[in-house]
């Protein structure tokens, strides 16, 4: 129950982080993404409770107003050139007061099975086996397969393109690493409910932006723009463009994290989404992307969101008090990017 509840608690921090390292890679930092998350939440069970509207219908139009906030704000950073630091700590101010003013200062709540199943539901064991749960096994092992075949295609092209290859027990014993974590965690899930919803989503969207950011042109010039703007701008690329969509990306992921917290607690609540901004930058941070921008990769935001939630429960199982939680957290940060800064210099 530990590991499923590590991602039934952090999947929205991993999303948000996802979102935050393309704002970051590109020389720019978002500050209202907990409050946009709070406010779309609220607006998820506005549309849900009092209008009265199906699920179905509720998740697109709250991804859509997610969008057009991340659009207002990217428009004055990208085409204004405001920092995007006060465009974003304006944001922060405006939504969490918007939040207050839909909620009245009351909770919404609750919710129906359908839109609770998105944060807190199991996929269903289609294998007929009771326990382990026969479906997470299967994807468990195809998993496997696949990141040892992505592992082996890559080593296959290194040698193709004339790069020397990393020594070979060096490759198969990271790859056994890799595997055994893998299976471990597949199996510890099985043996409880299976698969959580929201590890999907996270899996998916994993895949899709570490495609999107590793295999793209727009991906790479992303990462152009933040390692020098100016060598970009006159190479061609529409840098405005690019973080325009930036922010936009980030609007939208906001709003999805908004959803899954609100769906989790089932019901939208005025302080949602505090502290969620400074989780995510955390993330990004410990997970390897550069203060100056320019570099960091989704694998790494993943692992330093995981840090984060692994810290997070231990912290509570052991017994630490809030005060204490925060102060450790602020240190871990520092020491990240400390060591971020110091290799730079090296």
């Amino acid at each position: 129950p530990n590991i499923t509840n590590i991602f039934l608690q952090n999947g929205h921090v991993i999303i948000l982080a996802l979102g935050m390292l393309l704002i970051i890679v590109s020389g720019h930092i978002d500050l209202s993404v907990g409050s946009v998350a709070a406010f779309t939440g609220a607006v998820a069970a506005y549309l849900t409770v009092d209008v009265g509207l199906p699920f179905w219908a509720v998740i697109p139009l709250t991804l859509i107003v997610g969008g057009m906030i991340g659009a207002a704000q990217g428009y004055w950073v990208a085409f204004w050139r405001i920092p995007s630091f006060i465009v974003t700590l304006a944001g922060m101010m405006v939504f969490r007061g918007a939040t207050l003013l839909l909620l009245g200062g009351q909770n919404i709540g609750p919710f129906p099975k359908a839109f609770q199943a998105m944060s807190s539901g199991f996929i269903p064991d289609l294998t007929g086996m009771m326990k382990p749960h026969g479906l997470t096994l299967i994807i468990t092992a195809l998993a496997i397969a696949v990141i040892t075949w992505i592992g082996t295609r890559a080593r296959a092209r290194d040698a193709e393109f004339g790069i020397t290859p990393e020594p070979s027990s060096l490759f198969w014993g990271r790859t056994a690493i890799i595997a055994a974590a893998t299976a471990f965690v597949g199996w510890q899930l099985a043996s409880f409910r299976g698969l959580p919803n929201v590890l999907i989503m996270v899996i998916v969207l994993t895949v899709l932006y570490a495609f999107f950011t590793e295999n793209t042109v727009q991906g790479r010039r992303i990462y152009a723009v933040g390692g020098n703007e100016k060598a970009a701008k006159l190479s061609g690329i529409r840098t405005d463009r690019l973080v325009f969509f930036c922010f936009v990306n980030m609007g939208v992921l906001a709003a999805l994290a908004g959803m899954m917290v609100t769906a989790r607690l089932n019901s939208a609540t005025p302080k949602a989404g505090t502290g969620f901004e400074l989780d995510a930058i955390a993330a990004v941070f410990i997970g390897g992307a550069s203060m100056a921008g320019g570099s960091g990769k989704i694998i790494g935001v993943v692992i330093g969101a995981l840090i984060m939630g692994v810290m997070n429960m231990g912290m509570s199982i052991l017994g630490i008090g809030i005060d204490y939680q925060q102060m450790i957290k602020g240190l871990v940060l520092l020491a990240a990017v400390i060591f971020d800064v110091y290799n730079k210099n090296k």
